[in-house]
């Protein structure tokens, strides 16, 4: 056995032996983590995004477990939405006197673009929370499930739009190429539905009692939006039409008309673009703020 001699607490640089090496990896200074960098919350995203086979195909997964032996299939989220959106707009039609050509769309499309938002808000709080086993068993980037989240969202609002189809056949709206304005409407949404996931996706992994809170204020939410009621209405009441300016200080009106006016023939005032694309930017400094302090820590929180 080599006897290795040390002077004055100094590792030679031949001793080449397990504690040598261990005690020399020791010295200095240990190496700094950039764990916890903006350069390393992007990357996440990025490392997520060209990941893209393996959100997709968890996606697609999510959507066959949850109707496994069902005859319909993905089917009943569409009938289940057409059944509210008829009811409703036939009864709202008549309760506020609108023409049921225009409120039957309205609130078709409003119900069609808010299980979207809504789903993104409140299955985002339980993001990571509901991919515990994967998070510390597969070791992918947390914006992995942020994109298989939205995604699954993503295949429900398409199977939704079957809905729309339909009344497209029945009504015969008069749409012309403004039509499109449609297509960058939802890529915003789905833009917002990242950094919303992953925002109280983080947060609510922390502290537990946010994912109910947020369930609550969502539902909340709904009431406040106009998805059942339209702003048209409470213009065309002098006594309302002051208040119902209040009803523009709510940003998620603004998310639903970039999206919803194009197809329904409409146009879009510019400031609801100004104000979905200020709030993105919003979301997504907050995103990285809250990706740089506790990305890291996720997986042990879970």
């Amino acid at each position: 056995m080599e006897i290795v001699e040390r002077q004055d607490g100094q590792i030679p640089e031949h001793d080449h032996s397990g504690l040598g090496i261990l005690a020399k990896t020791f010295e200095g200074e240990p190496p700094k983590s950039d764990s916890f960098t903006f350069r390393r919350a992007f990357q996440d995203l990025i490392d997520g995004w060209k990941a893209d086979e393996l959100w997709i195909m968890l996606g697609w997964q999510d959507i066959k477990q949850r109707y496994r032996r069902s005859t319909l299939g993905p089917l009943w989220i569409t009938i289940a939405t057409g059944v509210m959106a008829v009811a409703l707009g036939l009864l709202y039609s008549l309760l506020f006197n609108e023409d049921l050509s225009y409120f039957l769309p309205h609130v078709t499309l409003g119900l069609i673009m808010w299980g979207f938002i809504a789903g993104c808000i409140q299955d985002g709080a339980q993001v990571f929370i509901a991919n515990e086993g994967l998070i510390k068993q597969l070791p992918a980037p947390l914006s992995v499930h942020v994109y298989r989240l939205v995604w699954r969202q993503l295949l429900f609002l398409g199977h939704n739009m079957i809905i729309y189809l339909i009344l497209l056949v029945v009504f015969r709206p008069s749409l012309g190429w403004d039509v499109l304005l449609f297509i960058p409407g939802l890529l915003l949404l789905m833009l917002n539905g990242v950094w919303v996931s992953m925002f109280f996706g983080i947060i609510a992994t922390r502290f537990r009692d946010v994912a109910p809170l947020v369930d609550s204020l969502v539902q909340l939410a709904f009431y406040m939006t106009p998805i059942v009621w339209t702003t048209r209405t409470l213009y065309s009441n002098e006594a309302m039409s002051q208040r119902a300016k209040l009803a523009e200080l709510n940003p998620l009106y603004h998310y639903l008309e970039i999206v919803r006016s194009p197809l329904m023939g409409l146009d879009v005032a510019p400031y609801h673009w100004a104000v979905v694309g200020g709030c993105t930017v919003i979301g997504f400094i907050l995103m990285l703020l809250v990706m740089r302090k506790a990305r890291g820590r996720v997986s042990y929180w879970v």
